[in-house]
């Protein structure tokens, strides 16, 4: 073992036991509503992040963990564009709890070289997790990079499947479907229509002051805020 492989190795669990000195069981509570199984506070996590700063061989390693929050925490240290394709493919089946999976896809794969070719890839998978990533891609190209998509075919999918979609990729196609209504004034109209249709997340539990996800109504408060009406 090398004196660096060592320091690296220690580095590791003094990390590890930080993470458990900051388990709070009513952060806990909360994450296990939304299916992630840590009790580690984002704030603090991300304190923890910026003390450590970039590294890239902890973040793998913390990775290798299977921990969720040495999970998040890693990919708050990584170099995202340090990872290649088939290792981020990998890392995406691995991430088992919906806040790695969205921080991963969010803060890792957008900036890295691969993320079309993953996006292209993800999107056609059969697993829906997977997919749902590959929606989320999607959903970003819509809004910052549509040229070359095919915005009337991805409605045609949508209407076609997103109502018996399971959960997590039913939630990427209504994201995808607002955008494309929200961003697009030629096809409003149309993804107005299918989500009237669908009614998919129509009776969503929303607090006070947030926009329901029902995507008419998200469509009609963004534009509203947006002024984006033609």
């Amino acid at each position: 073992m090398t004196a660096t492989t060592a320091a690296t190795e220690t580095t590791v669990a003094e990390v590890m036991a930080e993470l458990a000195a900051l388990e709070d069981p009513k952060a806990r509570q909360v994450n296990e509503k939304h299916g992630d199984d840590h009790g580690v506070n984002l704030g603090a996590l991300r304190a923890l992040a910026k003390r450590l700063k970039t590294q890239q061989e902890l973040s793998r390693r913390l990775w290798a963990t299977d921990d969720s929050a040495a999970r998040l925490l890693a990919i708050l240290v990584c170099r995202p564009k340090a990872f290649e394709r088939d290792e981020l493919d990998t890392m995406l089946r691995e991430a088992r709890t919906p806040k790695v999976h969205d921080w991963l896809v969010n803060y890792v794969v957008k900036k890295n070289v691969h993320c079309e070719e993953l996006r292209l890839a993800w999107f056609a998978d059969k697993d829906p997790v997977v997919a749902s990533a590959g929606w989320a891609l999607t959903t970003e190209r819509v809004a910052k990079q549509p040229e070359g998509l095919d915005l009337a075919g991805l409605l045609d999918v949508i209407e076609a499947e997103m109502k018996d979609a399971p959960a997590r990729l039913q939630w990427a196609m209504n994201h995808c479907l607002a955008q494309i209504g929200i961003e697009h004034a030629e096809y409003r109209d149309r993804a107005m229509a299918i989500g009237e249709r669908l009614q998919v997340l129509k009776d969503y539990p929303t607090p006070p002051n947030c926009t329901s996800p029902f995507a008419p109504v998200w469509i009609t408060e963004m534009v509203r805020r947006l002024n984006l009406d033609s």
